[in-house]
């Protein structure tokens, strides 16, 4: 019995507590929650490698009525203004820790948003600061923090962070030029790592399956008239012309794919605009409200081309080596798929909504030359990510050793 006892301690994994700070586990928008699942793939095997057995804490808002992460997978604490400012809340999480991962929602820390969600993820930075738990800003998009105190707030955090981690050239230039002091290593968007299940058995059938991931925001601001984004391609005149030519055609399966699919988000969620469009054109396929990102991901893999306005349907399409072209709306676009060496995208200026529909359809034809473009851009990709493990590894590594 003792000696089972010594073999059984021996090879016992040493536990070290992850917070997975502005992460989600039930947001309504999956390309939020592809980062959560992504990243916790990611971590566990930053930790297996150092013979660490890694307990997370998902630490974000609620956003969502339905969890996608098991409680076996991560413990989860609601971040509101009540916790926020109570001692036995985000203080305690926090601390309790042995580091901190902090995601930022992906493109929340910055000062576009208001100041409410600034300060909500700017104290809780600074609350591992001032505890003492490593911190680490994970892939994300930095900025832009334009006015006073946003700059020297976030400045302030970034240089006492253990690693700043942007997900784009735009952003570690940002970061260079704001923060020179912080420790910069530029990744890529970690929903390159998304689990999924393979489906790409059903490509080259009989049929061209043709995904399009009509993004409800961008759809409903040009049907009110509104540009908030700047777009020269009118987006909804575009998207009904091009399905409305692809259901006529006889070796097409037109998809619509819905990549936000809750109405929590409001006018921003795309399921009810694919019910419109299933209506409106009654031979396209109206794909399924997915119960979760990965569940997005397989489905986007079985198709043979995809058009979307969401960046992390175009990063599942990518990843899973689908053929796609993103109608881009912000610079996180470009900041990513230039950095893969990937020009196949509507950009918002320079393409109005004839032009987009040429290029759109005319990618349609070189889908092939496409999907070898993207195969191409993955090996960009895993270099890209292993900077970032490489830096998880040694931020789980120091946080032990303490």
């Amino acid at each position: 019995m003792r000696d089972e006892l010594t073999v059984n301690s021996a090879t016992a994994l040493r536990p070290i507590k992850i917070g997975l700070l502005w992460h989600s586990a039930s947001s309504a928008n999956l390309g939020v929650g592809a980062l959560t699942i992504a990243n916790l793939a990611i971590a566990r095997k930053a930790a297996a490698d150092l013979g660490l057995d890694p307990r997370f804490h998902i630490i974000g808002m609620r956003d969502g009525n339905k969890t996608y992460v098991s409680p076996d997978e991560a413990e989860i604490f609601v971040v509101d203004t009540t916790s926020l400012f109570n001692p036995s809340g985000c203080w305690k999480v926090i601390g309790a820790q042995d580091c901190v991962v902090d995601i930022g929602a992906g493109d929340s820390f910055a000062d576009i948003y208001g100041i409410k969600r600034f300060m909500f993820l700017w104290l809780t930075k600074m609350m591992a600061i001032v505890r003492g738990t490593p911190l680490l800003l994970a892939p994300q998009t930095i900025g832009p923090f334009t006015r006073f105190p946003y700059r020297q707030l976030a400045r302030f955090v970034m240089e006492r962070a253990r690693a700043v981690v942007p997900r784009d050239r735009v952003s570690l230039d940002f970061l260079n030029e704001l923060a020179p002091k912080a420790h910069g290593v530029l990744s890529v968007d970690v929903a390159f790592a998304l689990p999924y299940e393979d489906h790409s058995a059903l490509r080259n059938g009989l049929k061209v399956r043709v995904g399009v991931n009509v993004s409800g925001l961008l759809f409903n601001l040009a049907e009110q008239g509104k540009n908030q984004f700047g777009l020269d391609a009118d987006y909804a005149v575009l998207m009904r012309r091009f399905i409305g030519d692809l259901v006529k055609r006889p070796d097409t399966e037109v998809h619509l794919i819905v990549h936000v699919p809750s109405s929590i988000v409001g006018t921003d969620e795309d399921a009810s605009l694919a019910d419109r469009l299933a209506q409106e054109f009654p031979g396209v396929v109206r794909g399924p409200n997915f119960p979760g990102p990965s569940e997005a991901k397989s489905y986007i893999s079985g198709l043979d081309f995809l058009v979307a306005g969401r960046m992390h349907a175009c990063i599942a399409a990518f990843s899973a080596g689908v053929a796609v072209v993103p109608i881009a709306y912000s610079r996180k676009f470009s900041g990513l798929f230039e950095m893969l060496d990937y020009p196949w995208m509507v950009p918002v200026k320079g393409m109005d909504a004839d032009r987009a529909y040429d290029f759109l359809m005319d990618c349609l034809e070189r889908r092939e030359e496409l999907a070898r473009a993207a195969s191409d851009g993955m090996t960009k990709v895993e270099a890209l990510q292993d900077a970032y493990r490489a830096e998880l590894r040694t931020l789980f590594a120091e946080a032990t050793a303490r």
